[in-house]
């Protein structure tokens, strides 16, 4: 076995105190005698909702030797609040302690950069290893049974029950909804997600008519009773009265026949899309990558694809998917569809000539011409957001997730996290709020003179009239509180750290197995360095006039057994950082990323 680097792991501290431990304080020496895994996330981040998914196989198959425990560090001001994360935590089915660590202390402890990021501790307190982005699950499990298996021969391995205390059921009818459908009959039909059905409420938006899907976590089609949806969301009616179910955490989209309530397979494997998989062909073989929201626009059922920054379209009459716009990176670029940067787009609704987008890591409201061009209404990028009305060249919005055209032309937006319905008019440009107080909502359908919205963090239903005159707020804007890197002017030498898992090698057998891009925002902030190659290390020259940006990094490596057969198991390791820099003099001269493994250089 290879000698490992290995650092003395700092103490895991948290202003906002532990969940999911029964009111108990944790700290690392009681978890000593055990591999601990500290999982940062935060809960707008679908990259790392995607590794919550990834870890619970290992974490059910390890359950006497492993303790994960969720780091939550807040992107957002709302996801500071203490009681947010206390909901994220049951929204998204997490079963293992979490700090909440709103100063984010224990993220600066660790060094870390970007969301999410795995760190792996050993049974004497050590770190071992470290991983940035997505797709580490298999080197991780590797990586565990090894040290079971070094910790067991020393005697330094501690078998029994984890910390993890789970919390007391609520029994309300809706649990953290996320979209609602209003259908030709009047009722609501409600994307039920924490409790993974479909729920449908009669006209008064509280009774509930009946319930679709098993109430599992699962991916089965079948009847009302028997189907299974793994925290679904977004809904749209087809032409022929069904209703399609962007069904989020399995990748897929589903088909609900209304009059019967069999639920069946339009599009997806239940795989998720990775760099290099097939971006178009017949739906039912190709991967996806968590669908949030769905709308019907031009004939075709468009497609939120929150986990690859991009729109899809499903077509109906041939049965097949295809890529709409959006590159794969994350962040703010206009243009034709080919070029245009999008980042988790979350929430859809349509006209007739323009398909409107909630982009909710750039806190922005986008849409989409018939020609395929993507405009921006309001948002600025990635690290800009807050509660401002307004000219929308200057308003701000916080983590929207959903928009409803009105019938006016205009469209409300459901600013998640700023716990608001705003609505912004193209006639005037002018972004004003039409009601506030309103906790996470996250969608909002029309009916008749009303608008009903899904408060998700209350788990209902709420109807508003809409209001002839636009509710006054106190203007208010924020950046990311992330620290921003102190870098040199001049010379800066970026490196991707990457160090292949125990027992897998670089896949080479196509070509070179990794790959870098480098932007910054603003362009100016480059002058040399930016563009893709194959080289995980570059040296970038920074303009000394410009004070301070934002470096966008994107590496993937690709990985596989090492054993001699024919049909190795593969992996695709990936991460995009949105790092923020100030140009100083006596700044750092080198940026290390860690995609996997040990930095020896620190």
């Amino acid at each position: 076995m290879a000698k490992r680097v290995r650092v003395r792991a700092p103490e895991l501290i948290g202003k906002g105190g532990w969940i999911n431990t029964g009111g108990k304080q944790l700290s690392l020496a009681e978890l000593r005698g055990r591999i601990v895994i500290a999982d940062f996330w935060t809960f707008c981040c679908v990259n790392c909702l995607h590794v919550l998914d990834e870890l619970r196989e290992l974490e059910e198959r390890h359950r006497d030797t492993v303790v994960i425990v969720g780091v939550h560090s807040p992107k957002f001001v709302h996801e500071a609040e203490h009681q947010a994360v206390v909901d994220a935590v049951e929204r998204y089915g997490v079963e293992h302690p979490v700090l909440d660590d709103p100063e984010l202390a224990t993220w600066k402890q660790y060094a870390v950069r970007a969301w999410p990021t795995l760190v792996v501790i050993d049974p004497e307190g050590y770190v071992v290893a470290q991983h940035a982005g997505e797709g580490h699950a298999h080197a991780i499990a590797r990586l565990v049974e090894e040290l079971e298996a070094e910790h067991e021969a020393k005697g330094t391995l501690r078998r029994g029950d984890g910390p993890y205390v789970a919390p007391e059921p609520e029994p309300t009818a809706l649990r953290f909804p996320g979209k609602a459908l209003l259908l030709p009959s009047g009722n609501f039909l409600v994307s039920d997600t924490t409790r993974h059905q479909l729920v449908e409420l009669a006209e008064d938006a509280e009774t509930v008519v009946r319930r679709i899907g098993s109430g599992t976590r699962g991916f089965a089609d079948g009847t009302g009773e028997t189907a299974a949806f793994n925290e679904p969301q977004g809904l749209a009616l087809l032409d022929d009265g069904s209703v399609v179910v962007a069904d989020t955490v399995n990748h897929a989209l589903r088909r609900l026949d209304l009059v019967t309530g069999a639920v069946s397979t339009l599009a997806g494997t239940g795989r998720q899309w990775w760099q290099g998989s097939p971006t178009a062909g017949p739906a039912r073989e190709i991967d996806l990558s968590s669908p949030w929201d769905v709308a019907v626009f031009g004939g075709k059922v468009w497609i939120a694809m929150a986990g690859v920054h991009q729109l899809w379209t499903y077509d109906p009459a041939t049965g097949t998917v295809a890529v709409a716009a959006g590159t794969t990176n994350e962040g703010l670029v206009d243009g034709p569809a080919a070029e245009a940067w999008l980042a988790q787009p979350s929430g859809l609704a349509a006209t007739a000539d323009r398909l409107w987008l909630a982009d909710s890591e750039t806190s922005a409201l986008r849409w989409v011409d018939p020609d395929g061009h993507v405009h921006t209404a309001v948002g600025t990028g990635l690290f800009d957001f807050g509660h401002r009305d307004g000219a929308a060249g200057q308003a701000l919005l916080q983590h929207p997730l959903g928009v409803t055209a009105l019938p006016d032309g205009s469209v409300a937006v459901s600013d998640t996290y700023n716990h608001a319905l705003r609505r912004y008019d193209p006639a005037t440009g002018q972004v004003t709020t039409l009601a506030t107080d309103l906790r996470e909502p996250s969608d909002a359908v029309l009916a008749g003179d009303e608008i009903v919205v899904v408060e998700s963090a209350r788990h209902r239903l709420t109807r508003l009239r809409l209001p002839e005159e636009a509710v006054r707020v106190e203007s208010v804007a924020h950046r990311t509180q992330r620290a921003a890197t102190e870098v040199a002017p001049g010379r800066l030498r970026l490196d991707v750290v990457f160090q292949t898992p125990s027992g897998q090698k670089l896949d080479t057998r196509y070509g070179p197995s990794t790959r870098l891009l480098v932007s910054s925002t603003p362009p100016e902030l480059l002058l040399k360095g930016e563009g893709a190659d194959t080289d995980l290390s570059r040296e970038l020259d920074l303009n000394p006039a410009i004070t301070e940006g934002v470096l966008h990094v994107t590496a993937t490596a690709a990985s596989c057994d090492d054993e001699a057969n024919d049909y190795p198991a593969c992996h695709v390791h990936q991460q995009d950082w949105g790092v923020p820099v100030r140009i100083t003099e006596g700044g750092a001269s080198r940026l290390p990323l860690v995609l996997a493994g040990m930095d020896q250089d620190t």
